[in-house]
């Protein structure tokens, strides 16, 4: 089966595991994108699970300014500072700090929600199915359901991207570090609105 290049790229783009690999894996997956990712990981190719462990000592912190209303300031760390004063990866800071003035996300990870938080999100969400009147054993699914949007919704890193709602933020973060070739995070950040 041929494998076009188009969906080699958009592999590549959510894995940032290279062109070879990608095909390898659709080839075996059938053409299926999804199938191809879980090989892939698998396999043990995800370039920025190789790097996670790497120490980000360097970086740069990033502003965005809507037209003076609205701000975002966040530090992004990277392995060195060649890197930190890349062109490419002063962009994704840029890129990453309007995400965050137009997106507001609460949290940078999910693991960085509270637990406390959580369980009362949970709580709500229970009510609220009860209430909609679904039948007692799906409660928990349902459950599960709202709480991966909740984190989809305040968690930064599992954020749709703005400028390509297909990806996440983490998902455009994994290409950057395929493309640099150093592990990169999001430290920390801030969101200013006028009147808040």
């Amino acid at each position: 089966m041929g494998i076009p290049a188009e969906l080699v790229k958009q592999l590549r783009e959510k894995t940032g595991v290279g062109f070879m690999e990608c095909k390898s894996a659709l080839e075996e997956a059938k053409g299926d994108v999804e199938t191809a990712i879980i090989i892939l990981r698998k396999r043990g190719l995800s370039a920025s699970a190789k790097k996670a462990g790497r120490e980000t000592k360097e970086g740069l912190i990033g502003t965005y300014v809507h037209h003076g209303e609205l701000g975002a300031m966040v530090e992004v760390n990277c392995e060195t500072d060649f890197v930190a004063r890349n062109a490419e990866f002063q962009n994704l800071v840029k890129d990453i700090a309007m995400h965050i003035a137009a997106s507001d996300p609460r949290f940078i990870r999910r693991e960085d929600v509270t637990e406390e938080l959580l369980a009362r999100e949970r709580e709500i969400y229970k009510e609220q199915a009860r209430a909609e009147g679904k039948p007692e054993n799906i409660l928990d699914k349902i459950v599960e359901g709202r709480v991966s949007k909740f984190y989809s919704e305040t968690c930064l890193l599992e954020q749709p991207f703005i400028r390509d709602p297909d990806i996440t933020v983490k998902d455009l973060i994994a290409s950057y570090v395929q493309k640099i070739g150093e592990h990169i995070q999001v430290r920390r950040f801030v969101r200013y609105k006028v009147g808040e």
